[in-house]
């Protein structure tokens, strides 16, 4: 990978320092997420980080063990061109996430029907409110199924856990979508379709 070495040699404890100081810029004040949508700074190489598709996060292959640091990082996750980085004023670094890198752990529900608002709360305890500008969208899973996943931000999305997917498909419904039926969700105002209504139908 490229320049690997120049961005390892500062490693862990180096980016924790430049994401601590990176946390600490909020245009707006208060506790709102640092402005990475903003910068811009060079490519410094990719760092050997995964995010793995369970939502672990690893360095050089062991998982990190404190949640206050996957945290931390998460507030300066960023993705470009299908690449994701971790990005302060000064430096960009590449890592590699397998699948998406959040994960929906929670789901409370405000209101029925046509007045519901779900909302979820992530991995890294940041809560989305699902509606038309956080969409759910559902991919063909590896098993024949649906993978539901959330926007949570900018490019970056959370798998939806397999427990909420079942407790969204309880509550899903029919509707006309472009003049075809389709079955989904509900939330914020807007309707997230996950499959034709009839084929949802006769895989009950």
């Amino acid at each position: 990978m490229a320049n690997e070495g120049q961005t390892s040699r500062q490693g862990l404890e180096g980016l924790t320092a430049a994401a601590t100081n990176a946390a600490k810029i909020n245009p707006a004040g208060g506790k709102g997420l640092p402005p990475v949508h903003l910068w811009n700074p060079p490519f410094c190489g990719d760092l050997d980080i995964r995010i793995g598709s369970d939502g672990t996060w690893y360095y050089m292959g062991t998982p990190i063990g404190r949640p206050a640091l996957v945290r931390l990082f998460s507030t300066i996750l960023k993705r470009e061109d299908g690449k994701h980085f971790l990005v302060t004023p000064v430096e960009k670094v590449g890592i590699r996430v397998d699948d998406a890198p959040f994960l929906a752990v929670e789901m409370q529900k405000d209101g029925d029907g046509r007045g519901r608002l779900l909302r979820f709360r992530t991995n890294v305890d940041d809560w989305v409110d699902c509606d038309a500008a956080h969409a759910l969208r559902f991919e063909p899973g590896n098993d024949g199924g649906l993978t539901p996943y959330l926007h949570v931000r900018a490019d970056l999305w959370a798998k939806v856990t397999r427990p909420l997917y079942y407790d969204l498909v309880d509550m899903g419904e029919e509707r006309m979508v472009d003049g075809r039926p389709m079955f989904g969700i509900e939330s914020g105002g807007a309707f997230f379709a996950m499959a034709d209504a009839k084929e949802v139908r006769d895989a009950l």
